[in-house]
């Protein structure tokens, strides 16, 4: 389902919640979509099944790269292991953009680093704007802490479409103690954060994804050379951790979460000193590592 592109009218029932208005699309529109830039096309719908969906399908029949797909409310939206992701309408950021890095002469096995990228981005923008410290957990979950326990408030899924991969974005801005999807979850608002006006932490974290994106690109997606190995690296939390990696087919490896390698892999020293790159499944983070243990 995709409804009619909504800009934010007092009188049409969007309004339901005074602590939750609309999203402005006409002033992102203005924001963000300008020549010369990443972002060509920008939509709010009021409801779909799934901005990730919607843009996959658009992306097939030949959208623009840098088209941008927003909802006020998901009611089937994903994560990843195609878990469900729900919260109140107008209480997040659900997003999804699509971006074309064959184009630019990127291979398409550096493809891979584009949500973790966009994890960067977003972390970055969100600290800055938010007031929140934000950290990444890998390889792909928003991080914030709330009464000093870490806890997950956004998510990104990346898929093919053919030359196309589109990111999907989840954030949880507003959402109240009670209004959570598990207890562990977390929010923007519950971290204290200086703001929740969607519409500037919305152009920020899709400037700094476009800032991000454009430099990987010059460098050809080099993760080193643009800079970006390095600082997901920085921002993430699983690093020096002992973690449990949950592992398709069953399978778990513990071990110390020791680098993120050039293909955006995450490096466990297992026991007996064996360094295993893990390129697909859940992280449980365990403890801290002390270094002199």
């Amino acid at each position: 389902m995709t409804p009619s592109d909504t800009s934010g009218s007092p009188g049409d029932g969007r309004w339901s919640d005074l602590e939750r208005p609309p999203l402005n699309a006409a002033a992102l529109r203005r924001g963000l979509v300008r020549p010369g830039g990443l972002w060509t096309e920008l939509e709010v719908v009021r409801a779909t099944g799934s901005t990730n969906t919607d843009l996959v399908t658009r992306a097939r029949a030949g959208a623009p790269e840098g088209a941008v797909l927003i909802a006020e409310e998901q009611t089937a939206g994903r994560g990843r292991l195609d878990r469900t992701w729900t919260a109140p309408a107008r209480s997040g950021l659900f997003f999804s953009i699509l971006l074309r890095p064959g184009g630019a002469g990127v291979p398409t096995e550096r493809w891979g680093w584009l949500p973790l990228l966009a994890g960067v981005a977003a972390a970055g923008a969100l600290s800055r704007t938010a007031g929140v410290d934000t950290t990444l957990k890998w390889p792909n979950d928003l991080l914030v802490k709330v009464e000093g326990e870490e806890r997950k408030f956004g998510g990104i899924l990346a898929e093919r479409a053919g030359d196309a991969v589109v990111i999907g974005m989840g954030l949880n801005v507003s959402l109240r103690a009670g209004e959570l999807p598990v207890p562990t979850a977390g929010s923007l608002a519950l971290a204290d954060a200086i703001t929740t006006d969607r519409d500037p932490l919305l152009r920020a974290v899709l400037r700094s994804i476009a800032e991000w994106y454009g430099e990987w690109r010059r460098f050809g997606g080099d993760p080193g050379a643009s800079g970006l190995q390095d600082a997901y690296a920085a921002g993430c939390a699983t690093l020096g951790r002992l973690v449990r990696a949950e592992l398709p087919g069953g399978r778990e490896r513990v071990g110390e979460a020791v680098a993120i390698d050039r293909d955006g892999r995450l490096v466990l020293a297992t026991e007996g000193g064996v360094q295993e790159p893990v390129s697909a499944g859940d992280i449980v983070h365990l403890r801290s590592v002390s270094r002199e243990e």
